[in-house]
This record gives structure tokens, C-alpha cells and sequence, in this order.
């Protein structure tokens, strides 16, 4: 194993030489290419100032040098090891611990690695979230969708889940902002960035003038928990049913009223009998993992959105919750294509191991169900979601160009459709090495993954 992951970390050198070949020479040869005229063009400048402004990018990034010649000083920028460049962007003495510079932006004026230093956590912060929730979600519906094939549930969620999987992202994330953010409709969630000014001046956590708002909330959540817990786990389905389309009603009423709507309107008779009937399918299903996690989550919601009405002090939301309240559209868009995508897929493998002769004879020798699921058939489901993991989080990485566009967060994405368009040949051969690498990286974690979920691969 060792000596695989060493020669598959070998290989990607010349790999990443190859993806950056290809980038660096769409753009040399792309109309105009990179040269300081180009750079300067429109800027209404005198033409000693233009003259002088065209030497120095000349001088600096070696513009005027033939294109194979202005790679490979990139290339000797970019490695560790290379020949050190003097004042003059003249080639000096070889030195093997030199370091690793990826010049400076034409757009920004400053130093690539800085730019990317900032950018990049807040993407790794987007898919560190989405990554898990896309797993949990797929996983959870797509296993139950296959041990009650036909069923409704099966059924309902494969259409639910094509549905989600049709819709662009960028479709998503305009109508998430029209309704969630607009002040027009539900102004729920901020429509930009990722933090509003003032919470830079905020403590890191929430806190209250009055503790006792604090309790209020603490109990008020807890106890909304635990009323629609118990409701999930009562044995009368046509109680919970009943219960829960009363409680759905009530609330799209409350969120038509919101609007603005009076008397009886198509507008209020549409959104009392929608809230109505989502909250009855989520009492109807008998899938009581899925129920249990949804009623919990409203009964929490609405304990708190109750204790709040009897807030007496002040209350502060802090840095940590006012980031996570401008995560959530960015991470729903983000997300949703790949849960509704990796559920099908999940329901497939699930389905197809669990007709195939192994798992007969594991029921032969006795085993139950929840073991053949989930010792045998699952294990060996796992292999095709291994697969698109290797290249889930790249593309994650290229849905964060629209989604952090849309939401204008200051993410890699953003950064990278800035640099295409300013013609930022530092800055976009440096986001695309990192690209490659990521990229790499997935492919080798998800060859390590075979090996550990199905014992018949080896590389020793």
C-alpha cells in the first residue's frame, strides 16, 4: 500500500505539468493572449505613463518573452526547487530549498498566494458543510428506498429526488434569494456574503442582557423536541396525521399572512393547504428515522420562534451564529444537486446487492435483515459511492464558482471567474494547479477507500 500511494503521489507531477500546459497555452492563445498592451488597454493614459506602465510588466513578468519562455519561468516560480530570480526577473544560481512563489496578480496587485490564502478557507468552509450533509441525506433515503422498493415512500422520493437533480444551480439560488432573502417575500436570510459588518464587532458566541431569555429559549427548544418526538413515536398513524396537517395549516397560514395577505385569497387558501399537506406526509411515512429527525427539528424551531415572543432584554446573535444564519442558502444550493444524485445512485447499488446470491445465503444461515444490510449488502454497496466521492469534492469546488457568485461570497469560485476575466495569468494558473491537486487527492483517497471497503482489492 505504501508503495502505491508513493508512486501515485510521483505521478502527479507530471500530471499537474500537464493541466497547466493546456491552461497556459488556451490562454496564450486566445485572442489578444497575455501582453502588457492588453493589460493596460482603456485605461486613457498618457503615452509616456503607458509606455513606462508596459515596461514595467514587461520588466516584471516577462511578458514580451516568447510564451514556452514565460511558462517556464512560472513553472520555475511555482517549484520548490528552481533557479532564483534576481531583482531584474534576471535567472540565478540553482538552489534546492529556494521556496515556492506564485507571482503577483495582474488584477489585484498582490501576491497570488496571499489572495488564495484568504479565499480559500471560506470554499473549504462551504464543503466541509455540504460534503457530510450530502452523505447523510443520500445514505439515509437511498438505503430506505431500497428495502421498500415499490412502496410509496420509494416511489415519492425518487420523484423528489429527480425533481431536485432537474433544477440548475443557478435557477436555485436566484428563487432561494427571491423568496428567502427578498423583502418582498420571506426575508429570512441575508441575500450576500457571508457576515454582515457589525458582527465583526460582535462577541463569538450569542448571548442575552437578561439570562433568562436564555432559559426561556433553552426550555422553550427543548421542550418543542421532545412534544413532537413523542408525537413522531406514537403508534396511532391517523392521530399523527391529523396532528400534523393541523400544525402545517397553521403555519402556512401564518406565512401567507406574513406577506401581507387579508380575508380569504387564493394566496391564503394555496399556502394553508400546502403547509397542511407536507406536515401529514412527514406524520404519514413510516420511516421513523426520517420522521423522528424532522419533527424533532420543528418542534426545536418552533419552541424557540415561542420563547422568543417573550424575550425581555436584548439579545446578541453573535459572530458564530450570524456567519451559520448567512450559510444556510449557500449550503442548501450547494448541496442538493449531490444528495438527490448520490440517492438514486445508493438506492441502485443497495437494491442490486441485495438480490444477489450472497445475501440469500446470508439469510440462509440465519442472519436478520438489519445484518445482511448492513454487514454484507452496504459494504459492498459502498464501492460505486467511493467512486463519485473521488470526484465530488471538485465538483463542489467548480458549483462553488455559480453558487458563491450568486450568494457574492469571497470564496475561491468568485476569485477564479475574477482572474478569468481580468486575464489573470498568475492567479489562473495557480487556482487551476490547485484545482488539479484536489482533484488528484480525491482520486488517491478514493483508490485507499477500495481497499478498506472491499477486502478482494489490494495493492501490495
Amino acid at each position: 500500500m505504501h508503495t502505491y500511494i508513493l508512486r501515485r503521489l510521483l505521478l502527479m507531477i507530471p500530471t499537474l505539468f500537464g493541466i497547466t500546459v493546456v491552461v497556459f497555452t488556451v490562454m496564450a492563445l486566445s485572442p489578444g493572449g497575455i501582453t502588457a498592451e492588453g493589460l493596460i488597454a482603456g485605461q486613457n493614459l498618457e503615452p509616456q505613463a503607458k509606455r513606462a506602465l508596459e515596461d514595467y510588466y514587461n520588466r516584471r513578468y516577462g511578458l514580451d518573452q516568447p510564451a514556452p519562455l514565460q511558462y517556464l519561468r512560472w513553472l520555475n516560480n511555482v517549484s520548490p526547487v528552481g533557479f532564483v530570480l534576481d531583482e531584474q526577473n534576471r535567472l540565478g544560481n540553482f538552489s534546492l530549498l529556494k521556496g515556492s512563489d506564485f507571482g503577483m496578480s495582474f488584477r489585484y496587485g498582490r501576491r497570488v498566494g496571499d489572495l488564495i490564502a484568504e479565499r480559500l478557507p471560506i470554499t473549504i468552509l462551504l464543503n466541509v458543510l455540504a460534503i457530510p450533509l450530502i452523505y447523510i441525506v443520500a445514505i439515509a433515503i437511498g438505503v430506505r428506498a431500497a428495502t421498500r422498493r415499490g412502496s410509496l415512500f420509494d416511489v415519492g422520493s425518487s420523484m423528489f429526488m429527480l425533481a431536485l437533480w432537474s433544477i440548475p444551480t443557478m435557477l436555485a439560488g436566484v428563487l432561494l434569494l427571491g423568496f428567502f432573502a427578498s423583502d418582498q417575500y420571506w426575508q429570512w436570510f441575508p441575500t450576500a456574503g457571508l457576515n454582515r459588518r457589525e458582527a465583526l464587532d460582535m462577541p463569538f458566541l450569542p448571548h442575552w442582557k437578561d439570562s433568562r431569555d436564555a432559559l426561556r429559549l433553552f426550555f422553550g427548544a427543548v421542550f418543542g423536541a421532545v412534544l413532537l418526538l413523542g408525537l413522531s413515536r406514537w403508534p396511532g398513524q391517523r392521530l399523527r396525521i391529523v396532528l400534523m396537517a393541523l400544525l402545517g395549516s397553521m403555519l402556512g397560514l401564518l406565512m401567507v399572512l406574513q406577506l401581507g395577505e387579508v380575508g380569504v385569497s387564493v394566496g391564503l387558501l394555496v399556502g394553508t393547504a400546502l403547509g397542511g399537506v407536507l406536515l401529514a406526509l412527514v406524520g404519514y411515512t413510516d420511516y421513523l428515522a426520517l420522521r423522528a429527525t424532522l419533527m424533532t427539528a420543528l418542534g426545536m424551531a418552533l419552541g424557540v420562534g415561542l420563547s422568543s415572543i417573550f424575550w425581555e432584554g436584548e439579545f446578541v446573535r453573535g459572530f458564530l451564529l450570524d456567519r451559520l444564519w448567512h450559510l444556510v442558502l449557500p449550503v442548501l444550493c450547494l448541496t442538493y444537486g449531490g444528495f438527490a444524485f448520490l440517492a438514486k445512485l445508493t438506492r441502485s447499488a443497495v437494491l442490486e446487492n441485495l438480490l444477489a446470491d450472497y445475501a440469500r445465503t446470508a439469510r440462509a444461515k440465519g442472519a436478520t435483515e438489519a445484518q445482511v444490510l448492513w454487514r454484507h449488502v452496504f459494504r459492498n454497496s459502498l464501492l460505486p459511492l467511493i467512486t463519485v466521492a473521488a470526484t465530488l469534492l471538485p465538483s463542489l469546488l467548480a458549483g462553488s464558482v455559480i453558487v458563491e457568485t450568486i450568494f457574492s461570497i469571497d470564496g475561491m469560485g468568485k476569485l477564479a471567474v475574477e482572474a478569468v476575466k481580468g486575464r489573470d495569468r498568475e492567479l489562473v494558473l495557480s487556482i487551476t494547479l490547485m484545482s488539479g491537486l484536489v482533484t488528484l487527492i480525491g482520486y488517491l483517497i478514493a483508490d485507499v477507500l477500495y481497499a478498506a471497503a472491499d477486502p478482494r482489492v489490494s495493492y501490495d
